[in-house]
C-alpha cells in the first residue's frame, strides 16, 4: 500500500474514485463525468488496499456535494473568481454551470496539474479557467500569486478541499494571513477535522497515507475559533454526518448513532456537530 500513495497527490486519485463511484448510482447527488478518467486504475486500487475503503466513501460524496452547493450559491450571488488551492483532480470547471465570464484559478504542483489538463485535453470548461503550477509551500511565490490575484477578481472565493489536514497548525496560519492580506479574498471554503476525527483517522488511515509522506496533522481543538485572530470568522457551518442524513449519504449504522445522540449532554451533541465539516469563513 505505501507504493500506492507515494506523495500527497495520490490522495487525490483516491477521492477522484469516490467521485466517480458517486456518479455512477442511479440517484447520484452530483454527476462528475470525469472522475473516473481522472482517478484511472491507480485511484481505484488506492480505495481497494484502504481498510473500508468503498465503505468510506460518504464523507468524501457529502463534502463533494455540499461544496458544489456553496459554490454555486456565492457565484449567484456576486463571487466573480473563485480560487482553488491544492485544486488536485477537481474538474468543477468543466462539470458545474458557472457563468462563462467567471474566472477559475487552480493552483496545485506542476505533476498533477499536468496530469489533469491531459486527462481533460479536448474537454471546454464552463468559465475563464487558469491553472498555476505551484508548490504552495513556497511563501514568497504564494504571496506574488496571491497579490496578483487579488488584483484579478472584486469578489473571490477561496477553497482548500482536502488540503488543511495534511498541514501543520503554522502552516495553515500562515496561509490564513496571506489570504486576509488581499482585500478581495471576501469567502474561504474548506472542510475542517477535529482532534477526535483525526484520532479516528490515525487509526485507520494514517499509517497508509503517512507512508506517502502526506500524514494527518490539522484538526483545531478550538475548531473555526482557530482562524479568529487570522482576521476570518465562520459564516457556515455544515456538519458532516448531519448533512450525510439530508442527502442520504451515511455511515453504517448512523441510524444507531443518531438514536444514542438523543442521549448525550448538550456539550458532547455540539462536539459531534462539530467532528467533521464543510465551513464557509469570510473576513472579519
Amino acid at each position: 500500500m505505501a507504493q500506492l500513495i507515494s506523495n500527497v497527490s495520490d490522495t487525490a486519485r483516491w477521492v477522484a474514485f469516490y467521485r466517480a463511484m458517486e456518479s455512477e448510482r442511479p440517484d447520484a447527488v452530483f454527476r462528475d463525468p470525469f472522475a473516473r478518467r481522472l482517478a484511472g486504475d491507480k485511484g481505484e486500487a488506492i480505495v481497494d488496499a484502504m481498510p473500508s475503503g468503498r465503505a468510506m466513501a460518504w464523507p468524501m460524496v457529502v463534502r463533494t456535494a455540499v461544496m458544489d452547493e456553496v459554490i454555486l450559491r456565492e457565484v449567484k450571488a456576486g463571487v466573480d473568481q473563485v480560487v482553488n488551492l491544492a485544486a488536485g483532480l477537481d474538474a468543477r470547471p468543466w462539470r458545474l454551470p458557472l457563468p462563462a465570464a467567471m474566472r477559475w484559478v487552480d493552483v496545485d504542483l506542476p505533476g498533477i496539474l499536468d496530469q489533469k489538463l491531459e486527462t481533460l485535453a479536448g474537454e471546454k470548461p464552463a468559465c475563464q479557467y487558469e491553472p498555476v503550477r505551484m508548490d504552495l509551500a513556497e511563501e514568497a511565490p504564494r504571496r506574488e500569486l496571491f497579490a496578483r490575484l487579488g488584483n484579478s477578481g472584486k469578489r473571490t472565493l477561496v477553497v482548500t478541499e482536502g488540503l488543511l489536514i495534511y498541514l501543520p497548525p503554522e502552516a495553515v496560519a500562515g496561509l490564513a494571513r496571506d489570504l486576509h492580506a488581499q482585500p478581495s479574498f471576501a469567502l474561504w471554503l474548506m472542510d475542517l477535522a477535529s482532534p477526535d476525527l483525526l484520532k479516528m483517522m490515525e487509526k485507520n488511515w494514517a499509517p497508509v497515507v503517512r507512508a506517502g509522506g502526506a500524514p494527518f496533522r490539522f484538526g483545531p481543538a478550538e475548531n473555526t475559533r482557530f482562524f479568529e485572530p487570522l482576521g476570518w470568522k465562520e459564516l457556515e457551518y455544515r456538519g458532516t454526518f448531519d448533512e450525510g442524513i439530508r442527502l442520504n449519504r451515511t455511515m453504517k449504522f448512523a441510524w444507531l448513532w443518531r438514536f444514542i445522540g438523543n442521549f448525550m449532554p448538550k456539550e458532547r451533541k455540539e462536539a459531534m456537530k462539530r467532528f467533521s465539516g464543510i465551513v464557509l469563513l469570510g473576513r472579519k
